[in-house]
């Protein structure tokens, strides 16, 4: 490609084992330190800042400053959403770094992607929104409906301020581990945030899943009027 956006430059960016491993961490959308992604990298402190500097130059991470502590984060949503792109195709294709286990199985069952809920659940929940019309789906165009604002209100979400905010209000999110669409954007952040609230889930220390609990599983699929 001799014209256009230089996809090599970021392939090879993301293509680097160490960085790869640290982006995934990054996943969870908690900003870490460089020595927490040291440890996720499984390389040295002085290694992981050699790799977090070209990701940041890169426009892969943003780095925060707290004091003396630095945090990095992704970029934004758009990193998220071709990293969680290329962990489907990844997985479509076979290439999986682990064998399957109960990690595993947990993550795709419920799991963050960035700020919002991926996973068997996730889907769960964007189908059944779509089913009670709450959603419309044109292509990748994702709209609230009217009666989709009143179920949303309803559940305590603040949507004006979701409104304001320049982020997208929905938005689609190709999930890896079942090749079918979850609900991003500031409201899939903002059901997320709602159901964290509520006690129904939690998302587990030191990795991306999220679990639920007996009682908050059995309400979430009550209040989204997801089916067995």
């Amino acid at each position: 490609m001799k014209e256009g956006p230089d996809i090599a430059r970021i392939a090879s960016l993301i293509g680097d084992p160490a960085r790869a491993n640290i982006l995934g961490a990054l996943m969870t959308g908690k900003a870490l330190t460089a020595t927490e992604l040291a440890g996720e990298a499984g390389v040295t402190v002085q290694t992981a800042s050699t790799h977090l500097s070209k990701l940041e130059v890169g426009g892969l991470t943003v780095v925060r400053k707290s004091g003396r502590h630095k945090y990095i984060s992704l970029a934004g949503p758009d990193v998220a959403e071709v990293l969680e792109a290329l962990m489907g195709l990844a997985a479509g294709a076979g290439h999986m770094r682990t064998r399957t286990g109960p990690a595993d199985s947990v993550l795709r069952d419920a799991r963050v992607c960035y700020n919002h809920l991926a996973g068997s659940q996730g889907i769960a929940m964007f189908d059944a929104m779509v089913a009670r019309g709450f959603l419309q789906v044109n292509g990748d165009v994702i709209t609230l409906t009217p009666a989709g604002n009143d179920f949303v209100t309803g559940f305590g979400v603040d949507l004006a301020a979701l409104q304001r905010a320049r982020a997208p209000v929905c938005r689609a999110c190709l999930d890896w581990s079942a090749r079918r669409t979850h609900l991003a954007g500031g409201l899939g952040r903002a059901l997320l945030a709602r159901i964290e609230v509520l006690g129904w889930a939690k998302r587990q220390s030191g990795s991306r899943a999220v679990r639920f609990t007996t009682a908050g599983r059995g309400a979430f699929r009550a209040q989204f009027g997801i089916k067995d």
